[in-house]
């Protein structure tokens, strides 16, 4: 069994996913768009200077670059991939989340 056989409905989805992840990646990436991030955006100014804004940026977008791949990876080669990617899938993206607030508390910390 392919992923493919398990599409019920049109593929426009899985691209828009991927388009909204690589186009927050390049923003973070960048180092702009703090605003994106939950709970930063939110913080007091007191609590935003205990962070480098750059490196939690980066993080964040290289976290999401991992899930823009991914969905990349499952939108072109859905012919190809067994069904129990959707499960690797959901296993990479739930370990990339967990790094991603690791390295939000610990690394990005002045």
């Amino acid at each position: 069994m392919k992923l493919v056989d398990l599409v019920t409905g049109s593929d426009w989805i899985v691209w828009i996913v991927f388009v909204i992840f690589a186009v927050f990646s390049i923003i973070l990436l960048s180092g702009h768009g703090s605003w994106f991030i939950s709970g930063y955006n939110t913080a007091s100014k007191e609590e935003k200077e205990k962070y480098d804004e750059k490196k939690l940026c980066r993080t964040m977008g290289i976290g999401m670059s991992i899930i823009a791949i991914l969905a990349l990876t499952m939108g072109l080669l859905e012919n190809i991939l067994p069904a129990f990617f959707v499960y690797i899938a959901l296993g990479i993206i739930l370990v990339d989340v967990v790094v991603i607030i690791i390295l939000g508390n610990t690394l990005c910390r002045k």
